[in-house]
């Protein structure tokens, strides 16, 4: 388009002129740019919920990591013939406790093997803790993997059998 010596020289012709050739986004781009962002908005909305349950679920392994330690440490310090360590039954015992505001279901079993004169010389403690009302990434999961366990073994000091080499 070209304009008149006068439309040249007047502002408001020259104006129009440039503005009706500008070219911008259609509709149908600023659509489509849209939804593209709206699928990459919800692809990190769903990692996100996926961190924020997986950080939950490594909460409450520490937590009950830190239990089933703490359980631990107090049977390895008690003597050996203590009756806190007495052979269990072989579903062990279970009992219910709470630390840091949370309840956990403890269960301890305690075997004893290599008996010298009817006297256990070794003794595996074998605890399992499992949260209760564990979060999200704990929902779903068999007992085995919805729990910690820590295994130990202790002995005495009677001395067994031996053979010379």
């Amino acid at each position: 388009m070209r304009l008149s010596e006068h439309e040249q020289h007047d502002p408001l012709t020259r104006n129009h002129a440039e503005l009706s050739s500008a070219t911008g986004f259609t509709l149908l781009e600023t659509c489509i740019a849209l939804l593209i962002m709206l699928i990459v908005s919800l692809g990190v909305a769903s990692l996100f919920a996926l961190s924020v349950g997986n950080n939950s679920g490594a909460a409450d392994r520490q937590l009950s990591m830190a239990v089933a330690q703490d359980r631990m440490e107090r049977l390895r310090n008690v003597i050996f013939s203590d009756p806190s360590l007495d052979v269990t039954p072989t579903s062990g015992t279970t009992e219910t406790i709470t630390n840091a505001r949370r309840s956990y279901r403890v269960t301890t079993v305690i075997t004893a093997s290599n008996t010298v004169n009817g006297q256990p010389t070794v003794k595996t403690i074998s605890i399992r803790v499992n949260p209760l009302g564990a979060g999200p990434s704990w929902s779903g999961i068999t007992s085995i993997f919805g729990s910690v366990t820590v295994v130990s073994q202790r002995s005495s000091l009677l001395t067994g059998p031996h053979r010379e080499l």
